[in-house]
């Protein structure tokens, strides 16, 4: 071939390559202005789990905890690495972290509830996720975090019904004259409506958004699932009317506990579709008596125990002393080793594959609690949950532990508490 024309051609090869490549940065540039670019960090932690510990020992972090952090966001950062340091350095593993407390929302992206009066840096930063940073400095210090969510609860002594913000799905119902009753309110407390199908729908998802939108390791509910409820009462009948209207062959107890149990099992679903490495569980109270009431809480305790459909783990809030009396002066039902003991038989006896985990109480050392005793038992000892979690691995059923709370660990009756758990933690 003529080289001659070998050079023409090779002249409109590299005018072509050179429209080519300004063609190609032109569209790059088109589409990052109008699609987001999802940052590399935010894809390795959304991938990159924490190995789900072998032993469970986690903290957990309440919403009092949120509102005791800076508002200032460099200064919350700091305090955030010391709480994870703080965890970690007492040889524990995992925290549990208020991500729903109040039918409202701790981290930016989520969307479904409101930002919570309790993020302190909403009004310092309308940019700083400080739920994201929490989950990063966690996994930075090798724990585990697990989104600790209230489901049902709205309203307490420590958010009232007029800081719920207009905006709130839970006003929206509210003011609706159909949707009304998805929201109740009992004994001066608003409610979640268990029975409303959809509310159990729009809780579920706003379980999917913390799981599509944060790298967490674990979702958890605790033990507010249904109030103190009379059937003979209209003023505390509660989701009643919603009973009355069903035509159920069910009674009305065995009703109410397939409306916990739905979404309990929904959640489970959507905990291990969205994020298979991830784990549920419910902390509930300690005495089973309680969870089987006909009255309250309405936890179908024995059905989740058997089934492999509704949680992982139980993290039952065993936080009375080895001592704890009834009124004639006995061991009491709710005394740690009586209740550990009928929690141990029902791991065996339904050849359970839940993890049984046991939650304990560090907010009781040092103080006067009322146990029946002439000196209450947590003003005599300061290695109470020590010899707690010595009774729990003896009984060769208990794979984990919960504190309650990070916001008594600076506390000097506490410290030395912390001090002699350390020694088996380590």
């Amino acid at each position: 071939m003529n080289i001659k024309t070998i050079s023409f051609f090779g002249r409109i090869g590299r005018i072509f390559a050179i429209i080519l490549v300004m063609s190609t940065l032109i569209a790059t540039q088109v589409y990052a202005s109008v699609t987001p670019i999802k940052r590399r960090e935010n894809v390795q932690a959304a991938t990159v789990p924490i190995v789900q510990p072998k032993e469970l020992r986690g903290v957990w972090f309440s919403y009092i905890d949120w509102s005791e952090m800076p508002s200032d966001v460099e200064a919350f950062k700091q305090r955030a690495d010391q709480v994870m340091s703080d965890i970690k350095n007492r040889g524990m593993n995992a925290i549990f972290c208020h991500v729903h407390s109040h039918s409202d929302s701790y981290g930016l992206k989520l969307k479904a509830f409101p930002l919570s009066k309790y993020m302190v840096t909403k009004n310092s930063s309308s940019t700083f996720d400080p739920l994201e940073y929490m989950l990063e400095s966690a996994h930075k210090n090798g724990l585990a975090f697990h989104a600790w969510v209230n489901p049902y609860r709205v309203t307490n002594s420590m958010v009232q019904w007029g800081e719920v913000p207009e905006s709130s799905i839970v006003k929206q119902w509210a003011s609706n004259p159909d949707k009304q009753r998805n929201v109740l309110l009992h004994n001066g407390s608003y409610y979640l409506n268990p029975s409303s199908e959809e509310v159990r729908n729009y809780l579920v998802n706003s379980i999917r958004e913390i799981c599509e939108n944060y790298a967490v390791d674990g979702i958890q509910f605790d033990d507010y699932f249904y109030p103190s409820l009379n059937n003979n009462d209209p003023a505390k009948s509660f989701d009643k009317p919603e009973y009355d209207a069903s035509g159920s062959n069910l009674g009305i107890t065995q009703w109410r506990r397939n409306n916990v149990s739905m979404l309990v099992k929904d959640v489970y679903k959507t905990v291990h579709q969205v994020r298979p490495q991830a784990v549920f569980g419910v902390s509930p109270v300690a005495l089973l008596s309680s969870l089987r009431s006909n009255d309250s809480y309405f936890v179908d305790i024995d059905t989740w125990m058997v089934s492999n459909e509704y949680i992982d783990y139980i993290m039952p809030q065993l936080y009375h002393g080895f001592e704890a009396k009834n009124k004639k002066g006995e061991s009491a039902p709710h005394a740690y080793e009586n209740c550990l003991n009928s929690w141990v038989e029902l791991k065996r006896k339904s050849n359970s594959s839940v993890k049984l985990c046991i939650g304990l109480g560090l907010y009781r050392t040092g103080k006067n609690i009322k146990d029946g005793n002439e000196v209450s038992e947590w003003l005599r000892y300061n290695d109470i949950l020590l010899r707690q979690v010595k009774s729990a691995r003896e009984s060769g059923a208990v794979d984990g532990y919960g504190i309650f709370a990070y916001q008594n660990f600076r506390e000097a009756p506490a410290a030395i508490e912390l001090d002699n758990l350390q020694t088996v933690f380590n």
